[in-house]
């Protein structure tokens, strides 16, 4: 199977090599980072929202965004990682404008889940119905809690890639993925309660 030009010419390049020449206002090269970059991002941003609607208008903000602030990129982070981040940021703030009511569980609830439920219920996430309920304990979580949720589990990011995506701290990182996996074992458990009453 052949495989159009522009994804060759993706894959000779680095990022960095794409966001100097759209410093030097060629705008093919910028075309050649949306083409990239546009899958993941879409991805991203509907797995936050679940939106489909949405999600297009978003990931149009969010290049706007990639390409307006593309002269404050310094490389601190690498490009993808600052992309993402803009991605997050966006489809947060758009969460955050939405009424939706999300499940409040207590503190010691979350304390009085142990270490093992919590790796057993990660540990079986390939199976089907396991990952239907992990999908629908996602839904119920606040949108910054399953935003990392979905980065470490769905988009396999690193916690220093979160760290640098979120703004948080990696040991504020750490703790929350802690208590959040803690909190969906409880909502598992109750959507497992309705479902059998």
């Amino acid at each position: 199977m052949k495989r159009s030009a522009s994804i060759l010419l993706m894959e000779r390049y680095s990022d960095t090599y794409y966001v100097e020449r759209i410093r030097q206002g060629d705008m093919a090269a910028f075309s050649c980072l949306i083409e990239k970059y546009s899958r993941p991002i879409h991805s991203l941003i509907f797995k936050l929202t679940r939106k489909r609607e949405d999600t297009e208008e978003l990931a149009q903000d969010v290049f706007m965004k990639v390409y307006r602030n593309l002269p404050a990129f310094k490389g601190a982070c690498s490009f993808s990682t600052w992309i993402y981040r803009i991605a997050y940021n966006t489809a947060i703030s758009e969460l955050r404008k939405t009424k939706r009511e999300y499940l409040a569980i207590e503190e010691a609830q979350i304390e009085n889940v142990s270490e093992e439920d919590v790796a057993a219920l990660m540990g079986r996430s390939g199976e089907n119905e396991q990952v239907r309920m992990l999908e629908l304990a996602i839904a119920k979580l606040p949108p910054d809690e399953s935003a990392l949720i979905l980065l470490f589990y769905m988009e396999d990011k690193s916690v220093d890639e979160i760290v640098q995506i979120s703004g948080l701290s990696a040991s504020n990182v750490k703790t929350r993925l802690h208590r959040i996996r803690k909190k969906l074992l409880l909502i598992i458990s109750d959507l497992k309660k309705i479902e059998y009453e």
